[in-house]
């Protein structure tokens, strides 16, 4: 299970690994101990162009021509490459972004099921027909939009790249995507086993580099019909200015503030430890983490001291360590910004229940931490700390518990715990989220549309509705009349 350290990788265009044009590598070190891991080639536009273009290529050629059954096979046999992987796949990913273990074998497993969803969904791609008006037939035909430019994040690069390529692929779109320029490894392996299991040159390129450049290029790219972006809410503002200069269409999965909210009557011993979950899973780093949880006030000092209790309990450490439960976080960089974001929170009033300092040693661990006695207009409250904190907001009734969930500019995630079932289905369709779950902390499924409401972005990942962002719609009318048409009456 060695992942060999010190290679350097290419990048991935046209059906193999290639040199970035600038000559320019990277060099990667792993979060959790700060040695040195792999050089990276770090593309520019001319490698952009170079990627496009063997899409196109792969549009007009081969993969054009690919039958939806064969495509659906494909995809099967590159979800069955990723299992005989499995343990490369899971250590590359570890060791590079930082996380536990324990958390991307889930995650790798959902990948997993992404693309054999896809690979089934395919069968649904069709259009309808009907007649119109007695001689006029009606018939819809569904074709790929094209190139789909997509960009995805360095806190699930694995994960998110499988969310990407499966129903683009399924659709029979080409695809250039864009890693994170820091966590690129994961992505880069997939695309050389999607080629060892047969999938025509430039179905799939893959191009790390940095965003601001790089992926602006790629944005704005004239042969590129569709992009589907992950990441932060600025830099989604930022690309649909970018886009609109071609009129793109687009598919934005931002940042979130999610509440997850308690109220008297829930099981304490359930919602607790699945609290503590939702928060830290991935240390914190996750769009869709429950990063508010809102108690009913009757309840919440005993809430805070049980919750507090539990994640006192956590194992933070080395991420190869199937015990662990929180990694490191991916930067030293990032550590401080989130930790600056406890100190904020602390000037703003809020008490430190645990947590919330910088340990010594190597690596950019954080512990979980615990804010309570906050209030929802706290910047701990409302900005993304993207990061192991929690804040902890007490409601008074039904009423304040929605007024406080929707209190934020984001809408990705929610979850309501309560011994109510009609109070849970009450709330749940007050809640301005794309996801809400009702007494169970989970979040995303293969088959169940996710996205956001808000400032949390637009479009939909993982569901059937996925395709048809991918797919154009072209109507066919025929005539079926013997006599021919004479509008002017000439």
């Amino acid at each position: 299970m060695a992942v060999a350290t010190e290679r350097e990788y290419g990048l991935f265009i046209g059906g193999e690994v290639v040199e970035a044009q600038s000559g320019e590598l990277r060099e990667l070190s792993e979060p959790a101990t700060g040695e040195s891991l792999a050089r990276v080639a770090m593309g520019g536009e001319a490698d952009v162009d170079r990627a496009v273009e063997a899409a196109r290529g792969a549009l007009d050629g081969p993969w054009g021509k690919t039958p939806p059954t064969e495509r659906s096979r494909l995809l099967h046999a590159l979800a069955d490459a990723m299992v005989a992987n499995r343990k490369e796949l899971a250590e590359l990913e570890v060791r590079n972004v930082g996380k536990a273990i324990s958390s991307v074998k889930a995650e790798l497993n959902q990948g997993v099921e992404n693309f054999r969803f896809y690979a089934s969904a395919i069968a649904s791609i069709a259009g309808r027909s009907n007649p119109i008006g007695g001689s006029l037939l009606f018939y819809s035909l569904k074709e790929p939009v094209g190139v789909a430019g997509q960009i995805v994040p360095w806190n699930y690069p694995l994960m998110m790249t499988t969310w990407k390529l499966a129903p683009a692929l399924a659709a029979g779109c080409a695809v250039v995507l864009k890693p994170d320029s820091a966590t690129p490894l994961t992505a880069l392996r997939l695309a050389e086993l999607a080629a060892e299991v047969g999938f025509p040159a430039g179905a799939i390129n893959v191009v790390p580099g940095p965003g601001t450049t790089t992926g602006a290029y790629l944005v704005r790219h004239r042969g590129v019909d569709k992009i589907a972006f992950t990441g932060s809410t600025e830099t989604g503002g930022e690309i649909m200015r970018l886009a609109s200069g071609t009129i793109k269409r687009l598919t934005l999965e931002l940042g979130g503030k999610s509440p997850n909210v308690v109220f008297t009557d829930a099981n304490l011993a359930d919602a607790i430890p699945s609290s503590v979950w939702s928060i830290y899973y991935s240390a914190g780093q996750s769009c869709e983490a429950r990063s508010r949880v809102l108690v009913e006030r009757a309840i919440y000092d005993d809430f805070v001291s049980q919750f507090s209790a539990k994640t006192e309990q956590l194992k933070l450490g080395d991420p190869l360590d199937p015990e662990t439960q929180i990694g490191s976080l991916i930067s030293p960089e990032h550590r401080e910004r989130v930790h600056g974001y406890v100190e904020r929170g602390r000037e703003e009033g809020a008490d430190v229940v645990t947590g919330g300092e910088v340990g010594n040693g190597k690596g950019a661990f954080y512990p979980p931490t615990v804010l309570a006695k906050v209030e929802s207009s706290m910047a701990v409250a409302q900005e993304e700390i993207f990061g192991p904190v929690v804040t902890v907001i007490p409601f008074e009734d039904e009423k304040d518990a929605i007024r406080i969930a929707n209190d934020v500019r984001y809408g990705l995630m929610a979850t309501v715990w309560t011994g109510d079932p009609a109070r849970g289905h009450r709330v749940a369709s007050r809640i301005k989220a794309g996801t809400v779950g009702i007494n169970m902390p989970y979040t995303a499924f293969p088959g169940i549309p996710f996205g956001g409401y808000k400032q949390s972005g637009f479009g939909r990942e993982l569901g059937l509705e996925t395709l048809e962002l991918y797919l154009e719609t072209k109507s066919v009318l025929v005539s079926t009349s013997p006599k021919p048409f004479n509008p002017f009456g000439l």
